[in-house]
């Protein structure tokens, strides 16, 4: 075959970043991969596919992604190499977009952001437990999970809650601002690493002067932010924040085990006192293939709970969980496990995702009961939970405003 004969690539069409965004959408899906002289894919119910068009060049790629960084991002990206920040299609979605580069060619990352913020039974999620969770005064509530598994939809519910519950200041740090909080009865202040501070030690070493009531780490990533996001919970603040752990038992032992062992009795026992909360959570293709649903392990620390952090008996928690259902608690297995009855997800699928595989089938063939309720662990309807937590049952929560007809509410769970 002659040179000019051999066939040539396809030519990138002329489009615009903003059309390629709506229409990864359009076709529900959660992340964009775009990257030079690579076909671009979407992930789509957790699986990433084609996105139908051919690989743009090395040019094209990169005026494409520069299209929606700002000046001062563009320069950033230069020096650094590496960026994370936020983009908006008014009318249609946020985005959070990272951008890098490999082998010397420009691509990036970009994750849809609903601009409508669901509650927790849009979630399918326990409200009288996440309510209740929400109501606590001051302390330490640890949303965690792998990357992708909701964590920031999660906390944005629990944030809204609070938002219009409570009459409080809240302030969220984060990296970058993902889901926007608009002032309801709180005051809302949200800095974003990078535009409104140079980084989180920085905004964490300033927060306290900002009268805060609910503060938000968007990630608990090293040692300085595990000690000031404790320190921000002993003073009486409500303090949300991310690990990416897979049960309430990792996440309590990566808490202590990020300090050296001289200081890790002193961590224990101020975990001990600040811990209310942890929310570990993982995303499931469902059974029809149409979507994904969430699974949930929820600790509560009662005393006991509290007990076995100071005293160092951490590995005795997980039978607190076990046992602790009349309290709103759930394992992920037993979360795994209703997902399965109500005929949302394949065994095959639950299995696979558990961290205790053998406990899990073994509950799967003795087919044990499985608690009534509208949530995915708790197995409490709101008047029963309300009336073993001591209060009068939730009032309905206000009606929320519809977003933008335009946003896709399957984009991302």
């Amino acid at each position: 075959m002659t040179a000019a004969s051999e066939p040539h690539a396809p030519e990138f069409p002329v489009i615009s970043m903003d059309q390629i965004l709506g229409f990864m959408i359009q076709q529900k899906g959660s992340d964009l991969h775009f990257s030079a002289n690579a076909v671009p894919r979407i992930r789509v119910h957790g699986e990433l596919k084609p996105f139908g068009l051919p690989p743009p060049p090395r040019d094209v790629a990169k005026d494409l992604i520069y299209s929606i960084l700002s000046d001062e991002q563009r320069r950033k990206l230069e020096d650094t190499k590496d960026l994370d920040s936020s983009y908006e299609i008014p009318g249609l979605s946020r985005f959070r977009v990272n951008v890098c580069y490999q082998r010397g060619l420009i691509r990036t990352t970009i994750r849809t952001i609903p601009t409508d913020i669901k509650s927790f039974a849009d979630l399918k999620m326990s409200a009288p437990v996440f309510e209740k969770i929400c109501r606590i005064p001051k302390g330490m509530i640890l949303v965690t999970g792998a990357t992708g598994s909701g964590k920031s939809t999660t906390l944005a519910a629990m944030i809204d809650y609070v938002n219009r519950n409570r009459e409080s200041h809240i302030v969220t740090i984060e990296d970058p601002i993902e889901f926007v909080h608009p002032d309801m009865n709180c005051m809302v202040t949200q800095r974003e690493i990078g535009a409104d501070t140079s980084t989180f030690a920085s905004a964490l070493k300033h927060v306290l002067r900002q009268d805060p009531d609910v503060v938000l780490l968007g990630e608990m990533r090293d040692r300085e932010t595990v000690q000031v996001g404790l320190e921000l919970a002993e003073t009486g603040h409500l303090t949300f924040a991310t690990l990416h752990t897979a049960d309430a038992v990792q996440t309590i032992n990566r808490i202590i085990d990020i300090f050296p062992p001289e200081q890790q009795p002193q961590i224990r026992t101020q975990l001990g006192f600040v811990l209310e909360a942890v929310v570990c959570q993982q995303l499931l293709k469902t059974k029809d293939g149409k979507g994904r649903v969430v699974a949930q392990e929820i600790l509560l620390a009662t005393q006991g709970v509290r007990a076995n952090i100071r005293s160092d008996k951490i590995h005795q928690i997980y039978s607190v969980l076990q046992t602790g259902m009349q309290l709103g608690m759930v394992t992920m297995n037993q979360s795994l496990f209703n997902l399965v009855q109500k005929g949302l997800i394949e065994p095959e699928i639950a299995l696979k995702n558990s961290s205790r595989p053998e406990e899990l089938e073994k509950m799967l063939q003795e087919g044990l009961p499985r608690p009534d309720g509208d949530g995915d662990g708790d197995g409490l309807d709101s008047s029963e939970a309300a009336a073993q937590a001591g209060d009068k049952p939730p009032a309905e929560e206000k009606k929320r405003p519809a977003g933008p007809a335009a946003v896709n509410r399957n984009a991302k769970w």
